[in-house]
C-alpha cells in the first residue's frame, strides 16, 4: 500500500513540479543517492565485503513546497523520505516521510515557525551550518559511535550509535519550531515537543535550543537538546546533548571544529568528542577532506576512549554526479571494542580495539 501512495504521490509531484509557478508558488521534487562497495576490516570477528548505501548523504526523496501570501510571508511545507538503494525500501520505521514532515510560516523579518516532524539543533545548526568535519571527509562513518555500547541510549540499535544526534537520522515528533531571523549576525532557535501523555504536560517531551552567528566565510554556532523518553510504570529517562563548533572558509580551504556531549540520567552515562577537519579544492571538480576526531566516556562507559582519523577523495563527473573514495580508521582503548559510524549493530563491532573502513562510490542528486 505504501508503494502505491509513493507512486500516487510522485506523479502528482511530477505534474506540480511541471509548473506550480502561477500565484508566485512552487512545489519541488528533491533527492540523493549515494551506494558503494566497503571492505571492513573487522566486523564481529572477520574481514567482510559488502555494499552500502546512504554513506556520502543518505538517500533521500523529498518534496518542498513554498506559497507567496504577501507581505513578505510563505506558507512553507517539506516532507522528506529516507530509502535504502541497496534494497529500495523504506529506512527509519518503515513510514512515508518519517525523515521530515513540516508545515508552517516563514517571514524575513519575524523568522520562521514550523510544525511537525523536524531536526532538533544539533542537527540543524550544528551539522547543516557546516560546522562538523565529518561532512569534509567520512560522512555517515564518521559521525560519532565508539566502544561507548553501555550508553544505552533508549531506542538505540547499539547503545551508542549516533550519540550525538548530528546524522539527523532522529527527528523529534509533535514539534514546534521557531527560528529567528539574524540581528547582527546573530540568530537563535526554540523548539518543544509535545509528549501528548494525558494527565503529565511533562511526559515524554523534549526541548531544542540553538544559538548562532555568521559574518562573511566565518560562523560559530551552540545548540543544547534534552529528549525526554516515558514508558508506563517505569521512571522517565533524559538524555541532553550539547554542543558547539566553528567553520571558516578561506581560498580554496573549507575548515570546521566541533565539540559534542551527550549524558544518559537513567545510568549515568556521559561520552564527549571533539574533532577538527578541513577540505582543499585542487580544481572546481576535485577535493579532498580529512578530519580527526577525539572520544571520551566516564566510568560508566568503562573510561572508553577511542581516536578516528578519516579522509575523501571526491570527484565531480558533473553538477549532480560524483564519485569518490575514503577510508576510516578507529582505535580505542585496550579491551574496549572499536565501532564506527554506520556499523549499526552490536554484532557489527570490531572484535578489537581496532576497526578500518575503506569504500569506493557514487552519489547523484536531483
Amino acid at each position: 500500500m505504501t508503494r502505491i501512495v509513493l507512486s500516487a504521490a510522485l506523479v502528482a509531484a511530477g505534474v506540480l513540479t511541471a509548473s506550480v509557478a502561477h500565484a508566485q508558488s512552487s512545489v519541488t521534487l528533491w533527492g540523493q543517492m549515494d551506494v558503494g562497495i566497503n571492505y571492513v576490516s573487522n566486523q564481529g570477528g572477520t574481514r567482510n565485503f559488502m555494499m552500502d548505501d546512504g554513506v556520502n548523504g543518505p538517500d533521500l526523496l523529498g518534496l518542498r513546497g513554498v506559497e507567496d501570501l504577501g507581505g513578505g510571508t510563505k506558507a512553507i511545507f517539506e516532507l522528506v523520505d529516507q530509502f535504502s538503494v541497496d534494497t529500495g525500501e523504506f529506512t527509519a520505521d518503515q513510514s512515508l516521510f518519517s525523515r521530515t514532515s513540516l508545515v508552517g510560516l516563514q517571514n524575513d523579518r519575524f523568522g520562521k515557525l514550523t510544525v511537525g516532524n523536524q531536526y532538533e539543533f544539533m542537527t540543524d545548526t550544528l551539522f547543516f551550518n557546516g560546522d562538523d568535519p565529518s561532512e569534509l571527509s567520512g560522512h555517515f562513518y564518521d559521525f560519532r559511535a565508539g566502544p561507548f555500547q553501555k550508553l544505552d541510549l533508549p531506542g538505540n540499535p547499539t547503545g551508542s550509535f549516533d550519540w550525538d544526534m548530528m546524522s539527523g537520522g532522529t527527528p523529534v515528533t509533535n514539534s514546534v519550531k521557531y527560528v529567528s531571523p539574524r540581528f547582527g549576525g546573530f540568530n537563535f532557535g526554540a523548539m518543544y515537543a509535545f509528549g501528548n501523555v494525558a494527565g503529565s504536560v511533562g511526559a515524554g517531551n523534549a526541548q531544542s535550543f540553538s544559538l548562532s552567528y555568521k559574518a562573511a566565510s566565518f560562523g560559530a554556532d551552540a545548540a543544547y537538546t534534552n529528549i525526554k523518553t516515558y514508558t508506563a510504570g517505569s521512571p522517565q529517562i533524559s538524555v541532553r546533548r550539547w554542543g558547539a563548533g566553528a567553520h571558516y572558509d578561506f581560498g580554496n580551504w573549507r575548515t570546521n571544529a566541533l565539540f559534542t556531549t551527550v549524558h544518559n540520567s537513567e545510568n549515568g552515562g556521559s561520552v564527549w568528542e571533539v574533532t577538527a577537519g578541513a577540505e582543499y579544492h585542487f580544481t572546481s571538480a576535485f577535493k579532498m577532506g580529512a578530519s580527526y576526531m577525539y572520544m571520551k566516556g566516564n566510568q560508566t562507559v568503562d573510561n572508553n576512549h577511542a581516536n578516528q582519523l578519516s579522509g575523501i577523495a571526491e570527484y565531480s563527473l558533473s553538477k549532480n554526479t560524483s564519485v569518490y573514495a575514503m577510508a576510516l580508521y578507529q582505535i580505542a582503548n585496550k579491551g574496549a571494542q572499536a565501532q564506527l559510524s554506520g556499523q549499526n549493530t552490536t554484532e557489527d563491532a570490531s572484535s578489537s580495539n581496532v576497526q578500518t573502513v575503506a569504500r569506493i562510490g557514487i552519489r547523484h542528486r536531483f
